[in-house]
């Protein structure tokens, strides 16, 4: 969540502000001056992006790959940054349809609960993507279990009408509270299905630090999604950063954009 949702910068008895990547030495030289550009030119920052098995760590929790970075986009939508709900170009379709949740990894039973409990607060939505738990068979969205890594959690958008399928969740934020790894859980499924930061235009806003997250119009875009409002939206569940005691469900701008795309 660059300093992002989902990454803790100081872990002491108080609040702190927490992002999906944790304040360790950039690793931005490991990444080649063609792939940050094409980086930028999809309208994320560059700043500390980092090399994972699955591609590039960008903005903290979003994973892009090289089909991600080669694609071509409409742009037509895109709407230069205010404070609002914004989604990508990218949405799963086909709808009404089921969204498949499993796990990969020794799954301890914080994070599996805070699972169940994201999927529960996205059904209690009545949308047209209906999230379901399940242990074998098919999968469309898989929550990983990882071991250590500069991020709390990461995920990226979709493609070709599916839900993007891995969510990273790294175990060492599992004694969280349960109202924080639900929030997270549930902000890495919003990922999946297609939306970006509420504050991706001002990670500062929630972040304490960093700017703007891009703007440019290529990429996966930044659409911002009509009835959400244009002034600061302190309560969102898509907001970059969280305090390490953050429980955030859905407020109503997040229910007008969750039922205005599903």
């Amino acid at each position: 969540m660059k300093k992002k949702l989902l990454a803790l910068a100081t872990i002491f008895g108080a609040v702190v502000l927490v992002s999906c990547e944790l304040n360790e030495a950039p690793q931005q030289d490991l990444v080649s001056e063609a792939t940050l550009s094409k980086i930028s030119a999809m309208g994320f920052s560059t700043e500390n992006v980092q090399r994972t098995d699955g591609g590039y760590l960008v903005e903290g929790d979003i994973i892009l790959h090289d089909h991600d970075l080669n694609g071509s986009h409409d742009h037509k939508n895109l709407r230069i940054a205010e404070v609002e709900q914004y989604r990508t170009f990218n949405l799963v379709t086909g709808l009404p349809r089921t969204i498949r949740v499993g796990t990969s990894g020794n799954v301890p039973a914080s994070v599996s609960s805070a699972i169940n409990a994201a999927i529960t607060r996205y059904n209690n939505e009545n949308l047209g993507l209906t999230f379901q738990r399940v242990t074998s068979g098919s999968v469309d969205i898989t929550v990983k279990i990882v071991n250590g890594g500069s991020y709390i959690a990461s995920a990226g958008f979709p493609s070709n009408g599916n839900p993007y399928n891995t969510v990273n969740f790294n175990k060492r934020y599992a004694n969280y509270s349960a109202g924080f790894l639900t929030t997270v859980i549930a902000h890495e499924i919003g990922h999946c299905i297609g939306f970006r930061h509420t504050d991706y235009m001002n990670r500062s806003y929630s972040c304490g630090s960093g700017g703007n997250e891009g703007q440019e119009t290529s990429g996966v875009g930044a659409v911002h999604i009509p009835g959400t409002p244009t002034g600061p939206d302190a309560a969102s569940w898509m907001l970059a950063c969280l305090s390490s005691t953050t429980d955030r469900p859905f407020n109503n701008n997040d229910k007008v954009a969750l039922d205005y795309l599903y």
